[in-house]
Parts: structure tokens; C-alpha cells; sequence
């Protein structure tokens, strides 16, 4: 039985434009990750597993689904309602590797950087003598 309900595309004046999202974001990122796993996840669902706003997520899949890198197809659930499965495209999978490249690139200066501060601190410090009752 195929679902005559079509994925809405109604264009809101005060929603940004989804042409101009930032699709390097961890959200988009983990958006990928979650469609991955559990592609018929509402977007209520990725929400709340996201820990990120239902309009935002909204407004990311819409810019996923405009850029091509995810599709979206309806269907009817157990309950006799509409529902949407979301299918990462190769092109999105292209994506989704290049976002995950360049994160890690970000976390990894990240890193380097926190561990050069970690190095001044201790330095400090140890320079400053403070006694081991106060460091406990």
C-alpha cells in the first residue's frame, strides 16, 4: 500500500533559507550517523536522540534532502500513518566522509591545543609551590 502523504516543502518567511546551511556541523554529522542506524527514526525521534531542537533538525534534513545527500521516501506505519524512512545517498555518504574527515582534523588541533594548555598549567603550578593540602 503506498502512502499518498508527500514530504512537506513549504517555505516559511522566517525560516533561513536551507540552500545556506552549515552542513559541517557535529548535529549534521550525527544526523548522518543516526539515519545510518535507524533510517525510519521520525525526526521527533532524532531530536530527542540529538539532544537538538525539532526545528533545527527539520531544517538540516530539509537542507540534506535539497543538497542530495539524503532521500526520503513515505510509507504507512503499524499505526495506519504516514511515515518517512530517510536513505543516505552515495553522494551523501561522500558527505558523510568528508565531514567526519575534517571533524577530526578540528578535534585533533583540539586536542594538541588542550594538551599544550594542560602542559602551561601544571608548569604554573609547579612554579607557584602550593602546598599538597591545598592541591587534594
Amino acid at each position: 500500500m503506498r502512502c499518498v502523504c508527500s514530504y512537506s516543502e513549504h517555505k516559511d518567511a522566517n525560516m533561513p533559507d536551507p540552500h545556506k546551511a552549515d552542513l559541517e556541523s557535529k548535529e549534521v554529522l550525527n544526523i548522518f550517523r543516526e539515519i545510518k542506524k535507524r533510517p525510519e527514526l521520525t525526526q521527533r525521534e532524532l531530536s530527542s536522540h540529538l539532544g537538538i531542537s525539532l526545528g533545527k533538525v527539520n531544517f538540516l534534513l530539509k537542507a540534506l534532502i535539497k543538497k542530495g545527500h539524503i532521500k526520503v521516501r513515505n510509507f504507512k506505519n503499524s499505526n495506519n500513518k504516514c511515515a518517512y524512512i530517510y536513505n543516505i545517498t552515495p553522494h551523501g555518504l561522500e558527505e558523510k566522509a568528508r565531514i567526519t574527515y575534517n571533524f577530526l582534523g578540528r578535534k585533533l588541533k583540539e586536542y594538541k591545543e588542550l594538551e599544550g594548555e594542560i602542559q602551561r598549567l601544571e608548569e604554573e603550578v609547579d612554579d607557584i609551590h602550593i602546598p599538597d593540602k591545598i592541591r587534594d
